[in-house]
């Protein structure tokens, strides 16, 4: 759609390093910060149509918690005035990062956590600072080489043991030691590397936004700082396009809640050293948009506008009679000297449910939905299955749309009902995955209601 006003947009990026010793990331153990490999960013992008302006802010970190990043957009909006409903703040789920959450057998680092906040609010006043007269263009190539499915149905002598129905599951996600008893994958990956180009009107280069359905790569030791392949990604793309000092390279997780990197029946066909797989993956991904751009069409004066509302979805928590069961295990089994090599994920678990009966019955989720000319872009909130992302594209076609997920409150891993009945690790019950059976369905319905709100 074009009008006449002029559009503008700005980027930027800030620096947010953790210092040694910081916690790392979200896992079953606790890891510290010793090694910083490369540097983790906040990074922003500021679009202007007229009078409606928009942010979308992406930050190299595991997840944030709804709280936290409401209070960010209220300070965003104090210092530029972009309403919150209008901004997309997501997590890219860098594991390799500060945590600024506690979860399952991590905590979150208070003194990283106050320190990042207002660094994110710095990446969006500096982007909007630099509001400059430019054009957008979107396109998409596919990347079927780096997306596999994790989860595996199983020979049936393999038991998939899930540590809170205390039941074997249907499926196993990330099978190690059982690859010579894996049948097959459950579901299919979304292949679909989608990106935003921003250019000045000079052609100058001012931001590239990319979207890929694929969870970090985890090659790097677990005490350590780097950016993954979202950072390589972006170095690469800085190094390789004609772009001046203040471009900004991003790359956003997709629909990636049941895909990694991880390929259990072809262990073989790629590095295995540390950081070889995350500038693999980047560089390649990075190469594949630079050969796209020479077809983009390129618009002055794409409109922009955001639909966003609150879906209200149910908590899943324990009966009294599972709660009971942990509660004894909780109580009987310590966490010292915790090794993976015991029982840390049945105790994990057990404590899980303990705090998860203090949840509230509901929550409020934030379903977004933002349009650049042709361009929609969805904020989901939490880590949706590739199928949802799929469906969600195929329901929007032939306009381009992507999913980035983990963006403006957190609801844990979201999947599609019949996925929780399979089990598997996503769909153990715990603060990291409490949803409701309907929650997807409820989402996805509401974020069909608002694309079509915005391009009717």
């Amino acid at each position: 759609m074009e009008h006449t006003s002029t559009f503008l947009a700005g980027a930027a990026q800030v620096d947010i390093t953790p210092p040694l010793g910081t916690i790392v990331g979200v896992d079953f153990l606790p890891h510290y910060a010793r090694f910083i490999h490369d540097p983790l960013y906040a990074k922003a992008l500021v679009m202007q149509d007229g009078a409606t302006k928009t942010a979308i802010v992406v930050v190299d970190i595991c997840i944030m918690a709804t709280d936290y990043m409401a209070a960010i957009k209220t300070d965003i909006h104090q210092q530029t005035g972009i309403e919150p409903a209008h901004i997309l703040l997501a997590s890219n789920h860098n594991h390799a990062s500060g945590a600024v959450v506690g979860l399952l057998g991590g905590a979150a680092d208070l003194t990283y956590r106050a320190r990042l906040f207002p660094q994110i609010v710095a990446a969006v006043v500096t982007a909007n600072s630099r509001l400059t007269p430019a054009k957008m263009a979107t396109g998409s190539v596919d990347a079927p080489e780096f997306v596999v499915c994790r989860r595996y149905q199983m020979q049936p002598e393999f038991v998939a043991h899930n540590p809170v129905t205390r039941q074997p599951d249907l499926v196993k996600t990330n099978p190690f030691g059982g690859e010579h008893q894996i049948i097959g994958p459950v579901a299919v990956p979304d292949p679909e590397l989608c990106f935003l180009a921003l250019r000045g009107l000079d052609d100058t280069w001012i931001a590239l936004l990319a979207n890929y359905s694929l969870h970090y790569a985890a090659d790097w030791p677990d005490d350590s700082i780097t950016g993954d392949y979202f950072g390589q990604f972006a170095q690469h793309l800085t190094q390789e396009l004609p772009a001046g000092e203040w471009f900004v390279g991003i790359m956003s997780n997709g629909t990636s809640g049941d895909v990694n990197i991880w390929d259990f029946r072809h262990p073989d066909r790629l590095p295995t050293e540390h950081y070889a797989k995350s500038k693999l993956i980047g560089t390649t991904l990075a190469q594949r948009v630079i050969g796209a751009l020479p077809d983009l069409r390129w618009s002055e004066n794409p409109a922009i506008g955001v639909a966003c509302d609150d879906v209200t979805v149910g908590v899943r928590k324990p009966s009294e009679a599972e709660l009971a069961v942990a509660t004894q295990a909780f109580i009987d089994n310590d966490f010292d000297n915790l090794s993976l090599k015991k029982d840390v994920t049945q105790r994990i678990y057990d404590r899980e449910q303990v705090l998860l009966s203090h949840y509230p019955d509901q929550l409020p989720l934030t379903v977004q939905a933002i349009r650049i000319g042709e361009l929609v872009i969805g904020a989901l909130p939490g880590e949706f299955f590739a199928e949802t992302g799929l469906r969600l594209k195929e329901a929007f076609a032939p306009r381009p749309y992507f999913s980035i997920c983990l963006a403006n409150a957190y609801g844990g891993y979201i999947p599609p009902a019949h996925e929780l009945d399979r089990g598997g690790y996503e769909t153990w019950r715990a603060r990291s995955s409490c949803m409701a059976r309907d929650a997807e369905a409820l989402i996805s319905a509401k974020m069909e209601e608002l694309v079509f709100q915005l391009t009717k």
